[in-house]
């Protein structure tokens, strides 16, 4: 996948804000790269609410209710990068690969999408170029500079579920992704269920059916270990719930990392065989 079109015409006014920020870049806590796709519901002004309502923007549909809450405070709790999205999934959502006909979606859990009907491929290249790539060049270049200075980083992606869809209630409190790699998922599902909590393991979704593209472009090729949170948004809608989960993930990152091995490229000990790919204890 081609990260940058050079002189590509953008759908964003100078007024308006870049697709992503770097936060913490030269942070010093543990080795971790934080990542957040789906952090605002922002659509430029060229897109015109892309035919929606405000209200429908306001929906779990347009972004990931309250997860740039947990993922900026966390950041600052344990000194960490974090590269973060400034626009909406139903403009192209990150966490899909570009061919995926699902990045611009023309329904949304039942809400027609009128701006992605019958959308154009030049359409979509143009939101592609001005958002989505912008975006994962960002993280290629953080975890570049990580490793030029001799990091194995861990990639940390987070995001937030609806408590709701399609009438089900979703009993998780939080859930974690993950394809092949268990070195942070699996631990991580102990300390959390030891704290009481319902913790989902590749539900609702699930890391190995395609599920979390920017692990998959980014951890994954290079053998970093990796983990995909999903916390439930009614937990974390709140300055306090976003405070409360920030303070969690923070105490068991740091209780966990100094523990596992995350120096290893996954990828050659897969190959050696010297590694034992469980899947579940």
């Amino acid at each position: 996948m081609q990260l940058q079109a050079p002189g590509a015409r953008t759908l964003l006014a100078p007024d308006e804000p870049r697709p992503f920020r770097v936060l913490n870049p030269d942070g010093r806590g543990l080795p971790l790269l934080l990542v957040c796709d789906h952090a605002t519901n922002f659509v430029p002004r060229a897109l015109e609410n892309l035919g929606l309502e405000r209200a429908d923007l306001e929906r779990h549909i347009a972004f990931d209710i309250g997860i740039a809450g947990v993922a900026e405070r966390l950041s600052a709790l344990l000194d960490l990068p974090l590269v973060i999205t400034h626009f909406s999934r139903l403009i192209c959502d990150p966490n899909r690969s570009p061919d995926d006909p699902t990045i611009a979606p023309a329904i949304s859990d039942g809400t027609l999408v009128p701006a992605n009907r019958d959308l154009a491929p030049e359409a979509l290249e143009e939101r592609l170029a001005t958002f989505y790539r912008p975006y994962h060049a960002a993280i290629s270049d953080a975890l570049d500079g990580l490793l030029e200075k001799g990091s194995r980083p861990a990639f940390v992606s987070l995001h937030s579920m609806t408590p709701m869809i399609r009438g089900e209630r979703r009993p998780w409190e939080t859930s974690i992704l993950w394809n092949d790699d268990p070195r942070l998922p699996l631990p991580m599902m102990k300390r959390l269920r030891r704290r009481g909590l319902i913790v989902g393991d590749n539900v609702p979704y699930a890391g190995n059916d395609g599920h979390g593209n920017t692990v998959h472009f980014h951890a994954e090729p290079r053998g970093l270990a990796n983990i995909l949170f999903e916390i439930r948004q009614d937990l974390i809608d709140t300055p306090k719930g976003q405070e409360d989960w920030a303070v969690l993930l923070a105490e068991e990152l740091s209780a966990m990392i100094p523990t596992i091995d995350i120096s290893a490229d996954w990828n050659k000990e897969r190959e050696r065989g010297g590694t034992e790919l469980h899947r579940r204890d």
